[in-house]
């Protein structure tokens, strides 16, 4: 891919973003994109390949959200990003990638961010205007975001991500527990009393809850690794419960 890039726009600068999303998880790929865009520059821009559909027709597109630009296969990878720009009043224009004279000349069945979606970046670097690269499109594949939900006794949530530490990262904010004096957060059978504001608070070994560099709660064991340690992965529920003073 890289190379593909540097033949059409010798001068493009390459950085990479994670080559560590697990299979096929759209999922994962998303977030990622999403916590990692706000500290690249405006105007650069972003290919995304976590591809289970590659080869279908699922489509091929390209998008402008707000100042940065984006190439990826049509399957939500661009969701968070996407709602984020509609929610904010920013520019948001996508279009279908079918114009193959920006495409290399062979494609492969199997590798589209070689063949379709690193050449059509290149040529967005060299000047290219998303317009000439496709078609317009206004119903892009979106993934279902869970928000966590308000119960008698506080939230209920989910683990959205693992990172390679083993943190298990919650879709809970840390706007979310401002409304929230004292609590305890309960997982895989575990209850943390309330949060510390760093690892080095604990001591090793402790079971921890705190707000992560995104803004989002992680639970984690100080100097261990909570994915193995109690046994909880994406998907798994988790709870907020309020405390009476």
């Amino acid at each position: 891919m890289k190379g593909v890039i540097y033949r059409i726009t010798p001068d493009a600068k390459i950085a990479d973003i994670s080559h560590a999303i697990r299979p096929q998880d759209v999922r994962e790929g998303s977030l990622v994109w999403f916590r990692s865009i706000p500290f690249f520059p405006p105007g650069t821009i972003h290919v995304g390949v976590v591809d289970p559909g590659v080869g279908t027709n699922r489509r091929p597109i390209a998008a402008r959200l707000g100042e940065h630009y984006f190439v990826c296969p049509d399957n939500g990878l661009i969701t968070p990003l996407l709602e984020q720009a509609e929610q904010a009043g920013e520019p948001v224009e996508i279009v279908h990638l079918d114009q193959p004279r920006f495409w290399l000349p062979e494609v492969s069945n199997v590798f589209h961010g070689r063949d379709i979606f690193s050449p059509v970046a290149a040529h967005l670097a060299n000047g290219v205007a998303l317009s000439e690269l496709g078609t317009p499109i206004t119903d892009p594949v979106r993934l279902p975001l869970p928000r966590p939900k308000k119960t008698p006794d506080g939230l209920i949530a989910e683990i959205i991500s693992i990172d390679h530490f083993g943190n298990l990262s919650t879709n809970i904010t840390g706007e979310d527990l401002k409304s929230f004096k004292n609590f305890s957060v309960r997982v895989a059978g575990r209850e943390i009393p309330g949060l510390v504001k760093t690892f080095g608070e604990s001591t090793n070994g402790a079971l921890i809850a705190l707000i992560d560099s995104d803004g989002n709660m992680a639970i984690a064991i100080v100097n261990g690794n909570a994915h193995q340690e109690i046994g909880a992965g994406v998907g798994d529920t988790v709870e907020i419960i309020s405390k009476q003073d």
